[in-house]
């Protein structure tokens, strides 16, 4: 029992350093706090192009912004269940309508445009977000949560 006991503390203390927000005095505004925000991440749906450069890394407990245009060449959808449950959704803007939902899976553009939304990533791992039905290294693209 003694040794079982002692393990189970020894795995409690021994394991990862926890991510630190990026800033050190969040104030009242807490994780939302200006600067704690990390770099605003550009995606591009187009027919045949890259989505984007990456890896992205993102820190858990920081604060982003994701902006994904596509260009109308095609209907393109954005899909990444596993991403989008690892972070906590802030808003999500299109038009000018904010809507702030629980969980998405994925985006879908008809037409030209732009959606952003804001985001604190939450659950440390390495992701993708892809346009559903493609095998191609460049219509993925890795997102990675410290």
């Amino acid at each position: 029992m003694r040794t079982l006991l002692t393990a189970a503390t020894l795995a409690l203390f021994s394991g990862p350093a926890l991510a630190a927000p990026l800033c050190d005095n969040l104030a009242f505004s807490g994780l939302l706090a200006k600067c704690n925000r990390g770099d605003t991440i550009e995606v591009t749906l187009s027919s045949g192009k890259p989505l984007g450069e990456g890896p992205v890394i993102l820190e858990s407990g920081a604060y982003y912004e994701m902006e994904i245009t596509a260009d109308g060449t095609a209907e393109i959808g954005l899909t990444g269940p596993d991403f989008f449950r690892a972070i906590w959704m802030d808003e999500i803007v299109i038009n000018d309508i904010e809507v702030r939902p629980m969980a998405i899976d994925s985006f879908e553009f008809d037409d030209a445009g732009t959606a952003e939304f804001s985001f604190i990533a939450i659950k440390p791992g390495r992701y993708h977000i892809l346009i559903p039905g493609t095998t191609g290294e460049s219509q993925r693209l890795e997102i990675r949560i410290q």
